[in-house]
């Protein structure tokens, strides 16, 4: 059948194509679709969608979004107020605007970050707004230096007391001791413990043969 048309039986029968709407030229459904920006209302007819101001409709032509410096609120577009050290964003289901760099949000206003001396700002939005620098750990609100001890080395964790001692010796007591190494032995990995050879067992502090 011509578009317009469909098959019943041996003949082709023209389809009432409601206003606003295009055939489609599908043999199934109603063969019609409503036009870019109308909604079809119980298969019969096209109406146009309601968009409102300060919004427009999205590209596929099924809903509405708000323009920039808008949120949606029900059915309506809200102008955002944006308070000061603050910029728009593109996030349409939160309050649409975040902090400049050095500041944070607090009861809808940007007020400035409070970094400590040796510390730096995090650029992030969730979690803390500033870290310490290398060398130095958070304390009561400020970044104290870290106390390395001789042969160790700052590492950059968020756990532990920054520092790690180097291979072939041990943490204890805030130090790095010397690790004595038995015969038949071997240092692990990180270097900071031991263990016995394969076909070596532990016993009382050496390494001997297995039984």
């Amino acid at each position: 059948c011509d578009l317009g048309y469909r098959l019943d039986g041996t003949a082709s029968i023209k389809i009432d194509v409601p206003e606003n709407a295009y055939a489609t030229g599908r043999s199934y459904g109603t063969g019609w679709a409503c036009r870019r920006g109308y909604k079809e209302v119980s298969g019969t007819s096209c109406d146009a969608m309601r968009v409102p101001a300060n919004a427009f409709l999205r590209a596929s032509g099924y809903g509405w979004d708000c323009k920039r410096g808008y949120r949606q609120e029900r059915d309506a577009c809200i102008a955002i107020d944006l308070p000061d050290n603050a910029y728009l964003t593109d996030d349409t289901g939160g309050r649409g605007w975040t902090c400049e760099r050095g500041f944070a949000a607090k009861d809808g206003r940007c007020v400035p970050v409070a970094v400590p001396e040796n510390g730096y700002l995090t650029n992030s939005d969730h979690g803390a707004a500033w870290a310490c620098e290398r060398g130095f750990v958070e304390v009561d609100g400020g970044c104290d230096a870290i106390d390395v001890p001789a042969n160790a080395f700052l590492v950059s964790s968020s756990y532990g007391p920054g520092w790690r001692c180097k291979r072939g010796f041990t943490p204890q007591d805030s130090e790095c001791i010397e690790i004595e190494l038995p015969a038949n032995a071997h240092l692990e990995r990180l270097g900071n413990s031991w263990r016995c050879d394969p076909g070596f067992q532990l016993s009382k502090g050496r390494c001997v043969l297995g039984q």
